[in-house]
Formats: structure tokens, sequence, C-alpha cells
């Protein structure tokens, strides 16, 4: 399974380039899956609707299934860690490509995304993994090449570049 993340910093523009990507390499026949980490709790059910009914009864797994597509939710238990990177990977169906956004901490290939204005600390020549920068503006002292923001395409290009070493 092919994997290449975008990790960066809050407000950094990582789902913005994910939607974007997905968007390009779908247009070049492509078939994406995608894995969003979290740093908080989230919720992908409302309150008033079957699903989180079962849950909120006390259901650790429920399945919410339809002719057009189906979503798995399973309850973690507290006390026990985070689930790694390749254990989700483990329940994707087929894809030509995953993007992974989050996990900066991943040793898997992966772009940082930094946006000009904010003054954090480079992934790059820390972070084990990092490929290239993508930002909006140059960036001093860049360990790896700099992509433009703009240049989707582009982007596109170096990603499936990576993927075939």
């Amino acid at each position: 399974m092919k994997v290449f993340g975008i990790a960066g910093y809050k407000n950094a523009g990582k789902t913005t380039l994910v939607v974007a990507l997905i968007q390009e390499l779908r247009g070049r026949g492509l078939r994406l899956a995608t894995i969003k980490h979290a740093h908080h709790e989230f919720d992908i059910d409302h309150p008033g609707k079957d699903s989180f009914l079962h849950r909120q009864a006390g259901a650790a797994e429920v399945i919410v299934c339809s002719s057009r597509r189906w979503a798995h939710i399973r309850e973690l238990d507290e006390s026990g860690p985070e689930p790694e990177l390749a254990e989700l990977l483990q329940h994707l169906g087929p894809a030509d490509l995953v993007l992974v956004e989050g996990y900066k901490k991943g040793t898997h290939p992966k772009l940082e995304v930094r946006r000009s204005g904010q003054d954090t600390p480079l992934l790059a020549g820390s972070e084990p993994g990092v490929r290239a920068i993508v930002s909006d503006a140059p960036v001093e002292h860049a360990p790896v090449p700099v992509l433009p923001r703009d240049d989707v395409a582009g982007i596109a290009d170096f990603i499936l570049q990576e993927i075939q070493r």
C-alpha cells in the first residue's frame, strides 16, 4: 500500500492541501483513501441518530451501512494507547494511494505544510520522513526542497515520484 503524509502545525493548511490533492489525483484516475489524525475528541455520529443511540447504550462498535457507503465506529478504552498508523492502514480497502493528514511523528514519507506568519519550528530535519516543504513563502535554511503551495499539480507530481522510489 502506497502511503504519503501531509503534516504540519495547526492552521498550516493541511486539510486544504489534502482536499486539493484528492481532487488533482482523482482527476488523474487514482483511487484514494485518507486517514486523518485528530488530537482531540471527535465524533462523526450525532445525538439522536440511531447509531449514536447504539453507542450511548454501550455498544463498543457500531457499523452503519447503506447501499452507497458504510462507516465503522469503534470506541477505544480510555486507558489504552491510541492505534498506530500501521494498524489503521490495515482497515482500509484497495487504494492506489493513502493520504495521511497529521501523524507528523510517523516515519512514513510526508510533506511538511507551512504558512507564512506562523512561527513554528521546522519539522524537516528533525522529524523522519519529511521529503519536502509546501509553503506559501520561501523557507530559509530548508533542509529539503520547498514546493509552492499554489502548485497542486506539481505537489501531486512530487508525491507520485516519491512513492515510486
